[in-house]
């Protein structure tokens, strides 16, 4: 239970801190491009989901978890941790809504697993960028 509760410290606080910011210069951006130029929505939602990222990926790993490994390995796991809590999250936001609120129309499931699945991607990927992506060996 200690072990547990230590997850809920200063670390956790700057990582939602990075996560608002990385939500508003991503979405931010992804608004702008949509309205101001004629990349149309697929580029105007790809660039800035990967420039969020990168920047993601740098404030995590020197702001939230003071990680100091060099190399490409860090990259890779913080990738690679993405990639799988997407998949968990929505794997399992997705059937939970639709079997939970069969009696709906799709946009209410649809938006609804959403919501789920965003909540439970903030959960797993604080765990997997904590415990693996960032991991100091100490």
């Amino acid at each position: 239970m200690k072990k547990l509760l230590a997850l809920f410290d200063a670390k956790l606080l700057k990582f939602l801190l990075v996560g608002v910011l990385n939500t508003l210069v991503g979405d931010g951006l992804s608004f702008l491009l949509i309205n101001l130029t004629s990349w149309g929505m697929w580029w105007s939602t790809a660039v800035p989901t990967v420039l969020a990222s990168v920047m993601s990926y740098f404030l995590n790993k020197y702001f939230t978890f003071k990680n100091t490994e060099t190399g490409w390995r860090p990259a890779v796991r913080f990738a690679l941790n993405i990639a799988v809590c997407y998949g968990f999250a929505y794997g399992i936001a997705i059937p939970l809504m639709q079997a939970a609120l069969s009696g709906y129309g799709a946009e209410v499931r649809d938006n609804l697993a959403k919501l789920v699945g965003m909540c439970l991607f903030v959960g797993f990927n604080y765990l997997g960028q904590r415990l693996f992506a960032f991991r100091n060996k100490e």
